[in-house]
Protein backbone atom coordinates (compact mmCIF):
# COMPACT_ATOMS: atom_id res chain seq x y z
CA UNK A 1 0.00 0.00 0.00
CA UNK A 2 1.47 3.47 -1.35
CA UNK A 3 -0.08 6.19 0.58
CA UNK A 4 2.10 9.74 -0.14
CA UNK A 5 0.85 13.59 0.78
CA UNK A 6 1.85 15.59 -1.54
CA UNK A 7 1.69 20.31 -1.41
CA UNK A 8 -1.71 20.30 -3.23
CA UNK A 9 -3.22 16.72 -3.35
CA UNK A 10 -3.95 13.38 -1.90
CA UNK A 11 -2.65 10.93 -3.23
CA UNK A 12 -4.34 7.23 -2.59
CA UNK A 13 -2.94 3.86 -3.89
CA UNK A 14 -4.39 0.82 -4.92
CA UNK A 15 -5.85 -0.18 -1.66
CA UNK A 16 -7.75 3.14 0.18
CA UNK A 17 -5.96 4.03 3.24
CA UNK A 18 -8.69 3.92 5.76
CA UNK A 19 -7.01 6.61 7.66
CA UNK A 20 -5.18 8.29 4.29
CA UNK A 21 -6.93 11.95 4.74
CA UNK A 22 -4.38 14.24 6.17
CA UNK A 23 -4.06 17.93 6.94
CA UNK A 24 -5.25 20.66 4.44
CA UNK A 25 -1.99 22.44 2.69
CA UNK A 26 -1.56 25.72 3.96
CA UNK A 27 -1.37 27.26 0.74
CA UNK A 28 -5.10 26.20 0.04
CA UNK A 29 -6.34 27.49 3.72
CA UNK A 30 -4.50 30.85 2.95
CA UNK A 31 -6.47 31.57 -0.42
CA UNK A 32 -9.43 30.38 1.71
CA UNK A 33 -11.89 30.25 -1.40
CA UNK A 34 -13.21 26.59 -2.16
CA UNK A 35 -11.45 25.56 -5.53
CA UNK A 36 -12.46 22.54 -7.38
CA UNK A 37 -9.83 19.75 -7.66
CA UNK A 38 -8.98 21.03 -11.35
CA UNK A 39 -7.55 24.08 -10.36
CA UNK A 40 -5.35 22.28 -7.22
CA UNK A 41 -4.34 19.63 -9.72
CA UNK A 42 -2.97 21.69 -12.26
CA UNK A 43 -1.33 24.38 -9.64
CA UNK A 44 0.80 21.58 -9.22
CA UNK A 45 0.91 18.50 -10.94
CA UNK A 46 2.37 15.12 -9.59
CA UNK A 47 6.25 14.89 -10.91
CA UNK A 48 5.07 11.06 -11.33
CA UNK A 49 2.02 12.43 -13.51
CA UNK A 50 4.33 14.85 -15.60
CA UNK A 51 4.50 14.44 -19.39
CA UNK A 52 2.12 11.42 -19.05
CA UNK A 53 -0.34 10.97 -21.62
CA UNK A 54 -3.75 11.81 -20.19
CA UNK A 55 -7.30 10.03 -20.86
CA UNK A 56 -9.90 12.29 -20.03
CA UNK A 57 -13.17 11.92 -18.43
CA UNK A 58 -15.01 14.74 -18.43
CA UNK A 59 -18.21 17.01 -19.99
CA UNK A 60 -19.07 20.73 -19.45
CA UNK A 61 -19.09 20.65 -16.02
CA UNK A 62 -15.34 19.76 -16.01
CA UNK A 63 -14.39 23.82 -15.55
CA UNK A 64 -12.39 26.21 -13.57
CA UNK A 65 -13.61 29.18 -11.11
CA UNK A 66 -13.64 31.37 -14.33
CA UNK A 67 -15.81 28.60 -16.23
CA UNK A 68 -12.49 27.77 -18.22
CA UNK A 69 -12.95 24.57 -19.75
CA UNK A 70 -10.10 21.81 -18.40
CA UNK A 71 -10.32 20.35 -21.84
CA UNK A 72 -8.90 23.64 -22.93
CA UNK A 73 -6.82 24.04 -19.47
CA UNK A 74 -5.51 20.40 -19.91
CA UNK A 75 -4.54 20.45 -23.81
CA UNK A 76 -2.47 23.56 -22.76
CA UNK A 77 -0.58 22.31 -19.85
CA UNK A 78 2.67 22.00 -20.52
CA UNK A 79 3.54 18.80 -18.25
CA UNK A 80 1.05 17.13 -19.50
CA UNK A 81 -0.51 15.73 -23.44
CA UNK A 82 -4.17 15.35 -23.51
CA UNK A 83 -4.72 12.38 -26.25
CA UNK A 84 -8.43 11.11 -25.54
CA UNK A 85 -11.48 12.21 -24.14
CA UNK A 86 -14.09 10.08 -23.14
CA UNK A 87 -17.79 11.06 -22.38
CA UNK A 88 -20.79 9.86 -20.05
CA UNK A 89 -24.73 10.05 -20.43
CA UNK A 90 -25.88 13.32 -21.90
CA UNK A 91 -22.34 13.68 -24.19
CA UNK A 92 -18.62 15.91 -24.02
CA UNK A 93 -20.92 18.95 -23.70
CA UNK A 94 -23.73 17.99 -21.29
CA UNK A 95 -26.68 18.04 -23.94
CA UNK A 96 -28.49 14.98 -24.68
CA UNK A 97 -31.38 13.62 -23.19
CA UNK A 98 -31.46 11.30 -20.72
CA UNK A 99 -30.36 7.88 -22.10
CA UNK A 100 -29.89 8.95 -25.49
CA UNK A 101 -26.96 7.00 -27.05
CA UNK A 102 -24.12 8.97 -27.18
CA UNK A 103 -21.35 8.31 -30.54
CA UNK A 104 -17.77 9.03 -31.11
CA UNK A 105 -16.84 12.32 -32.45
CA UNK A 106 -13.76 14.50 -32.72
CA UNK A 107 -13.44 17.49 -30.38
CA UNK A 108 -13.00 20.17 -33.14
CA UNK A 109 -10.50 22.90 -31.46
CA UNK A 110 -8.07 20.67 -30.69
CA UNK A 111 -8.55 17.20 -32.65
CA UNK A 112 -8.31 15.03 -30.38
CA UNK A 113 -10.47 11.93 -30.31
CA UNK A 114 -13.78 11.93 -27.95
CA UNK A 115 -15.35 8.16 -26.85
CA UNK A 116 -18.60 6.98 -25.71
CA UNK A 117 -19.05 6.02 -22.90
CA UNK A 118 -22.80 5.80 -22.84
CA UNK A 119 -23.27 3.42 -26.68
CA UNK A 120 -24.08 1.01 -24.31
CA UNK A 121 -25.32 1.96 -20.72
CA UNK A 122 -22.85 -0.07 -18.59
CA UNK A 123 -19.95 0.27 -20.91
CA UNK A 124 -16.19 1.40 -19.38
CA UNK A 125 -13.73 2.53 -21.36
CA UNK A 126 -12.48 -0.10 -23.66
CA UNK A 127 -8.73 -1.39 -23.97
CA UNK A 128 -9.25 0.41 -27.91
CA UNK A 129 -9.67 3.75 -26.41
CA UNK A 130 -7.28 3.54 -23.85
CA UNK A 131 -4.20 2.72 -25.95
CA UNK A 132 -2.34 5.49 -25.86
CA UNK A 133 -2.91 6.51 -22.54
CA UNK A 134 -0.68 7.15 -19.36
CA UNK A 135 -3.20 8.04 -16.84
CA UNK A 136 -7.01 7.97 -16.40
CA UNK A 137 -8.19 11.76 -15.22
CA UNK A 138 -12.23 11.77 -14.01
CA UNK A 139 -13.77 14.85 -13.02
CA UNK A 140 -17.66 15.10 -13.16
CA UNK A 141 -19.74 17.31 -11.24
CA UNK A 142 -22.12 14.66 -9.22
CA UNK A 143 -25.36 15.13 -7.22
CA UNK A 144 -25.41 13.16 -4.44
CA UNK A 145 -27.52 10.51 -5.82
CA UNK A 146 -26.82 6.44 -6.28
CA UNK A 147 -28.63 6.79 -9.10
CA UNK A 148 -26.55 9.06 -10.98
CA UNK A 149 -25.10 7.63 -13.95
CA UNK A 150 -22.35 9.63 -13.64
CA UNK A 151 -21.16 7.50 -10.81
CA UNK A 152 -21.07 4.07 -12.13
CA UNK A 153 -19.08 5.46 -15.36
CA UNK A 154 -16.26 6.62 -12.35
CA UNK A 155 -16.93 2.86 -11.03
CA UNK A 156 -16.27 1.14 -14.92
CA UNK A 157 -13.25 3.33 -15.58
CA UNK A 158 -11.58 2.65 -12.08
CA UNK A 159 -12.07 -0.97 -12.96
CA UNK A 160 -10.46 -0.05 -16.86
CA UNK A 161 -7.82 1.58 -14.74
CA UNK A 162 -6.89 -1.38 -13.02
CA UNK A 163 -6.96 -3.67 -15.71
CA UNK A 164 -4.60 -1.72 -18.06
CA UNK A 165 -2.23 -0.92 -14.53
CA UNK A 166 -2.65 3.03 -15.04
CA UNK A 167 -3.28 5.93 -12.07
CA UNK A 168 -6.75 6.77 -12.22
CA UNK A 169 -6.91 10.12 -11.14
CA UNK A 170 -10.10 11.95 -9.37
CA UNK A 171 -10.93 15.81 -9.55
CA UNK A 172 -13.47 16.38 -6.62
CA UNK A 173 -15.67 18.45 -6.68
CA UNK A 174 -18.47 19.46 -3.68
CA UNK A 175 -21.27 17.64 -3.23
CA UNK A 176 -23.87 20.35 -4.04
CA UNK A 177 -26.56 19.00 -1.62
CA UNK A 178 -23.62 19.27 0.83
CA UNK A 179 -22.15 16.34 2.65
CA UNK A 180 -23.80 16.07 6.37
CA UNK A 181 -26.76 14.20 5.25
CA UNK A 182 -27.32 10.45 4.17
CA UNK A 183 -31.12 9.36 3.58
CA UNK A 184 -32.38 5.61 2.55
CA UNK A 185 -31.53 2.32 2.35
CA UNK A 186 -28.28 0.38 1.04
CA UNK A 187 -28.48 -0.67 -2.67
CA UNK A 188 -29.84 -4.79 -2.73
CA UNK A 189 -26.80 -5.73 -4.26
CA UNK A 190 -29.50 -8.02 -6.33
CA UNK A 191 -30.49 -5.04 -8.16
CA UNK A 192 -27.33 -3.90 -9.10
CA UNK A 193 -27.55 -1.69 -12.47
CA UNK A 194 -26.11 1.08 -14.26
CA UNK A 195 -28.15 3.63 -12.13
CA UNK A 196 -26.65 1.93 -8.60
CA UNK A 197 -23.64 -0.23 -8.77
CA UNK A 198 -22.72 -0.79 -5.05
CA UNK A 199 -24.55 -0.79 -1.69
CA UNK A 200 -24.84 3.45 -0.69
CA UNK A 201 -27.99 4.68 0.39
CA UNK A 202 -29.86 6.86 -1.99
CA UNK A 203 -28.60 9.84 -0.54
CA UNK A 204 -24.93 9.49 0.38
CA UNK A 205 -23.51 12.79 1.13
CA UNK A 206 -19.95 12.37 -0.21
CA UNK A 207 -18.00 13.26 -2.32
CA UNK A 208 -17.27 11.49 -5.89
CA UNK A 209 -13.26 11.19 -4.40
CA UNK A 210 -14.90 9.93 -1.15
CA UNK A 211 -16.89 7.79 -3.35
CA UNK A 212 -13.30 6.49 -5.46
CA UNK A 213 -11.70 5.88 -2.47
CA UNK A 214 -14.88 3.62 -0.66
CA UNK A 215 -15.58 1.81 -4.22
CA UNK A 216 -11.42 0.80 -4.22
CA UNK A 217 -11.08 -0.40 -1.07
CA UNK A 218 -14.47 -2.12 0.06
CA UNK A 219 -14.95 -3.48 -3.37
CA UNK A 220 -11.30 -4.60 -4.24
CA UNK A 221 -11.03 -2.79 -7.50
CA UNK A 222 -7.45 -2.16 -6.76
CA UNK A 223 -7.24 0.90 -8.91
CA UNK A 224 -3.87 3.10 -8.48
CA UNK A 225 -6.50 6.07 -7.00
CA UNK A 226 -5.13 9.29 -6.79
CA UNK A 227 -7.51 11.92 -5.21
CA UNK A 228 -7.17 15.37 -5.99
CA UNK A 229 -9.05 17.37 -3.05
CA UNK A 230 -11.43 20.39 -3.72
CA UNK A 231 -9.50 22.91 -1.30
CA UNK A 232 -11.46 24.50 1.72
CA UNK A 233 -14.72 22.85 1.47
CA UNK A 234 -16.87 21.53 4.44
CA UNK A 235 -19.46 19.16 4.71
CA UNK A 236 -21.92 21.83 5.80
CA UNK A 237 -21.69 23.95 2.80
CA UNK A 238 -24.57 23.55 -0.08
CA UNK A 239 -23.26 24.56 -3.59
CA UNK A 240 -24.40 28.11 -3.03
CA UNK A 241 -22.34 28.78 -0.56
CA UNK A 242 -19.02 27.45 -2.26
CA UNK A 243 -18.50 30.58 -4.69
CA UNK A 244 -17.97 28.20 -8.07
CA UNK A 245 -19.76 29.03 -10.80
CA UNK A 246 -22.79 26.73 -11.11
CA UNK A 247 -23.54 24.29 -14.32
CA UNK A 248 -26.51 22.43 -14.64
CA UNK A 249 -25.19 19.09 -14.55
CA UNK A 250 -27.75 17.65 -16.90
CA UNK A 251 -30.11 18.75 -19.44
CA UNK A 252 -33.20 18.18 -16.77
CA UNK A 253 -31.25 19.38 -13.49
CA UNK A 254 -31.62 22.92 -13.97
CA UNK A 255 -31.11 24.21 -10.42
CA UNK A 256 -30.11 23.98 -7.57
CA UNK A 257 -33.54 23.11 -5.92
CA UNK A 258 -34.10 20.79 -7.87
CA UNK A 259 -30.57 18.67 -7.60
CA UNK A 260 -32.18 19.12 -3.52
CA UNK A 261 -35.14 16.95 -4.51
CA UNK A 262 -33.39 15.03 -6.89
CA UNK A 263 -32.16 11.85 -5.04
CA UNK A 264 -36.29 11.14 -3.96
CA UNK A 265 -37.88 13.07 -7.23
CA UNK A 266 -36.24 10.21 -9.32
CA UNK A 267 -38.34 7.45 -8.01
CA UNK A 268 -41.23 8.92 -10.01
CA UNK A 269 -39.38 7.60 -13.43
CA UNK A 270 -40.07 4.48 -12.15
CA UNK A 271 -44.13 5.19 -12.26
CA UNK A 272 -46.73 6.18 -14.49
CA UNK A 273 -46.48 10.04 -13.20
CA UNK A 274 -43.99 11.95 -14.80
CA UNK A 275 -40.98 13.87 -12.78
CA UNK A 276 -41.88 17.06 -14.91
CA UNK A 277 -39.29 16.17 -17.99
CA UNK A 278 -40.32 18.49 -20.76
CA UNK A 279 -41.75 20.90 -18.22
CA UNK A 280 -39.90 24.20 -17.58
CA UNK A 281 -39.13 22.77 -13.75
CA UNK A 282 -37.86 19.19 -13.84
CA UNK A 283 -37.81 17.21 -10.46
CA UNK A 284 -39.47 20.33 -8.92
CA UNK A 285 -42.96 19.16 -10.44
CA UNK A 286 -44.31 15.78 -10.40
CA UNK A 287 -47.90 15.08 -12.42
CA UNK A 288 -50.36 12.87 -14.65
CA UNK A 289 -53.59 13.40 -16.16
CA UNK A 290 -55.15 11.82 -14.05
CA UNK A 291 -54.14 13.42 -11.08
CA UNK A 292 -56.37 14.98 -8.10
CA UNK A 293 -53.17 17.75 -7.33
CA UNK A 294 -55.06 19.98 -4.77
CA UNK A 295 -56.56 16.87 -2.86
CA UNK A 296 -53.38 15.02 -2.75
CA UNK A 297 -51.71 18.40 -1.74
CA UNK A 298 -54.05 19.06 0.88
CA UNK A 299 -53.34 15.56 2.60
CA UNK A 300 -49.62 16.07 2.26
CA UNK A 301 -49.59 19.70 3.64
CA UNK A 302 -51.49 18.49 6.83
CA UNK A 303 -48.45 15.81 7.52
CA UNK A 304 -46.23 18.69 8.38
CA UNK A 305 -42.62 17.16 6.47
CA UNK A 306 -40.15 18.88 7.81
CA UNK A 307 -38.48 21.80 5.10
CA UNK A 308 -40.97 21.28 2.31
CA UNK A 309 -44.96 22.10 1.40
CA UNK A 310 -46.59 21.21 -1.81
CA UNK A 311 -48.62 23.12 -3.76
CA UNK A 312 -51.31 22.16 -6.75
CA UNK A 313 -50.69 23.81 -10.46
CA UNK A 314 -50.46 22.82 -13.41
CA UNK A 315 -47.84 22.01 -15.98
CA UNK A 316 -47.70 22.19 -19.86
CA UNK A 317 -45.62 19.19 -21.22
CA UNK A 318 -43.33 19.40 -24.56
CA UNK A 319 -44.55 17.46 -27.29
CA UNK A 320 -41.06 15.52 -27.43
CA UNK A 321 -41.41 14.14 -23.69
CA UNK A 322 -42.08 10.60 -22.96
CA UNK A 323 -45.24 11.09 -20.78
CA UNK A 324 -48.29 13.11 -21.51
CA UNK A 325 -46.60 14.86 -24.19
CA UNK A 326 -48.31 18.05 -25.59
CA UNK A 327 -50.44 18.13 -22.52
CA UNK A 328 -50.97 20.79 -20.16
CA UNK A 329 -51.77 18.24 -17.13
CA UNK A 330 -52.69 18.23 -13.18
CA UNK A 331 -49.18 18.73 -11.38
CA UNK A 332 -48.04 18.98 -7.52
CA UNK A 333 -45.26 21.40 -6.98
CA UNK A 334 -42.04 20.66 -4.27
CA UNK A 335 -41.70 23.73 -2.47
CA UNK A 336 -38.49 23.61 -0.09
CA UNK A 337 -38.57 25.56 2.97
CA UNK A 338 -35.86 24.71 4.81
CA UNK A 339 -33.29 22.47 2.73
CA UNK A 340 -31.76 21.20 5.94
CA UNK A 341 -34.40 19.93 7.40
CA UNK A 342 -35.92 18.71 3.80
CA UNK A 343 -35.68 14.78 3.36
CA UNK A 344 -36.17 14.20 -0.35
CA UNK A 345 -36.12 10.16 -0.44
CA UNK A 346 -38.53 10.08 2.74
CA UNK A 347 -40.99 12.72 1.17
CA UNK A 348 -41.07 11.28 -2.10
CA UNK A 349 -41.89 8.08 -0.85
CA UNK A 350 -44.49 9.62 1.54
CA UNK A 351 -46.37 11.16 -1.92
CA UNK A 352 -46.15 7.87 -4.28
CA UNK A 353 -48.05 6.18 -1.24
CA UNK A 354 -50.64 8.97 -1.08
CA UNK A 355 -51.10 9.23 -4.83
CA UNK A 356 -51.39 5.48 -4.97
CA UNK A 357 -54.04 5.87 -1.92
CA UNK A 358 -55.92 7.94 -3.59
CA UNK A 359 -55.83 6.80 -7.19
CA UNK A 360 -56.00 2.91 -7.11
CA UNK A 361 -57.02 2.68 -10.75
CA UNK A 362 -55.31 5.28 -12.18
CA UNK A 363 -51.36 5.09 -10.50
CA UNK A 364 -49.30 1.94 -11.71
CA UNK A 365 -45.75 1.13 -10.94
CA UNK A 366 -43.07 1.37 -14.10
CA UNK A 367 -40.50 -1.17 -15.46
CA UNK A 368 -37.41 0.74 -13.72
CA UNK A 369 -38.49 1.17 -9.97
CA UNK A 370 -36.74 -1.65 -8.21
CA UNK A 371 -33.59 -0.32 -10.40
CA UNK A 372 -33.88 3.20 -9.28
CA UNK A 373 -34.80 2.22 -5.56
CA UNK A 374 -32.40 -0.20 -5.11
CA UNK A 375 -34.42 -3.29 -4.17
CA UNK A 376 -38.04 -4.70 -4.87
CA UNK A 377 -39.06 -3.50 -1.56
CA UNK A 378 -40.21 0.21 -2.12
CA UNK A 379 -43.12 -1.70 -4.50
CA UNK A 380 -44.11 -4.55 -2.60
CA UNK A 381 -44.22 -2.31 1.18
CA UNK A 382 -46.32 0.22 0.10
CA UNK A 383 -48.67 -2.21 -1.97
CA UNK A 384 -48.86 -4.31 1.38
CA UNK A 385 -49.13 -1.18 3.55
CA UNK A 386 -45.73 -1.43 5.12
CA UNK A 387 -44.01 2.07 4.44
CA UNK A 388 -43.36 3.26 7.55
CA UNK A 389 -41.75 0.02 9.03
CA UNK A 390 -39.97 0.42 5.44
CA UNK A 391 -38.92 4.16 6.29
CA UNK A 392 -38.14 3.34 9.95
CA UNK A 393 -35.58 0.25 8.46
CA UNK A 394 -34.10 2.82 6.12
CA UNK A 395 -33.57 5.39 8.05
CA UNK A 396 -31.29 2.79 10.24
CA UNK A 397 -29.33 1.93 7.06
CA UNK A 398 -28.66 5.70 6.89
CA UNK A 399 -27.61 5.37 10.46
CA UNK A 400 -25.38 2.73 9.99
CA UNK A 401 -23.60 4.03 6.66
CA UNK A 402 -22.86 7.59 8.22
CA UNK A 403 -20.29 5.49 10.57
CA UNK A 404 -19.34 3.29 7.79
CA UNK A 405 -18.43 5.86 5.28
CA UNK A 406 -15.85 7.58 7.90
CA UNK A 407 -12.95 6.43 6.97
CA UNK A 408 -13.55 7.61 3.44
CA UNK A 409 -14.22 11.45 3.98
CA UNK A 410 -12.01 13.87 3.27
CA UNK A 411 -13.77 16.92 4.36
CA UNK A 412 -14.59 18.53 7.80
Amino acid sequence: MRVALLPALLLVASCASRSAQGPVPPADRALGAVRAGIEVFLSDVPPALRGKRVGLITNHTGIDRSRTSELDLIAQHKGLTLVALLAPEHGIRGNAEAGAKIVDDTDRKTGIPIYSLYKAEDQGPTPEMLKEVDVLVYDLQEVGSRTWTYVSTMALSMQAAAKRNIPFVVLDRPNPIAGEIVEGALLDPRFKSFVGMYPIPARHGMTVGELAMLFNEEHRIGADLIVVRAANWQRSKWFDETGLPWVNPSPNLRSLAAVESYPGAVYFEGTNLTEGRGTDRPFEQIGASWLNAPKVVKVMNEMHLPGIRFEATTMPVARSAAKFPGQTIPAIRFVITDRQAYRPVRTSLLLIDEIRRQHPRDFAWGPTIDRLTGSDRVRLDIEAGRLPALLEDWDRQAAEFLESRKPFLLYP
